[in-house]
């Protein structure tokens, strides 16, 4: 009988911890998000529900890129990309994509139950973006 070492999650994920739980979004934009992994460890899961706009996101380590990337499925069908950079003070998340280019800068708070950032991009030629608080609420 073979047995085949089982694959273990990168350890960059681990600097997803810290968004497990469920976070209300206050400011310009409002609503309730919330991550969880994923069996098996290799992806942090985030349902989203802003102001009507819902989606699913699963974020991973990208070996090729060496990068925490993502990829978001919307409720109008439309499939995103994402770059998260995320350490003790900054969250950042990035999207480069045609037609969409952008970023949302976010600081966590001392106690990291707060994240208070803004949305800003480039859509179809248009500046778009909003302030946002993330607060958490209840751990997973």
């Amino acid at each position: 009988m073979i047995i085949k070492k089982k694959p273990t999650p990168n350890p960059e994920l681990k600097k997803l911890e810290k968004l497990v739980g469920i976070w209300n979004v206050s400011g310009e934009v409002c609503g309730q998000v919330s991550y969880s992994w994923m069996e098996g460890g290799f992806f942090l899961v985030q349902y989203v529900d802003l102001e009507g706009a819902k989606g699913l996101e699963f974020i991973g380590y990208d070996e090729e890129s060496g990068t925490l990337k993502s990829h978001y499925f919307d409720d109008d069908g439309k499939v995103l990309e994402y770059t998260y950079t995320v350490n003790e003070t900054d969250h950042v998340v990035s999207i480069d994509m045609p037609g969409i280019k952008g970023e949302f800068n976010g600081k966590y708070s001392n106690n990291g139950n707060t994240i208070t950032g803004i949305w800003r991009w480039k859509q179809d030629g248009e500046d778009l973006g909003y302030k946002a608080i993330f607060t958490k609420v209840h751990l997973s």
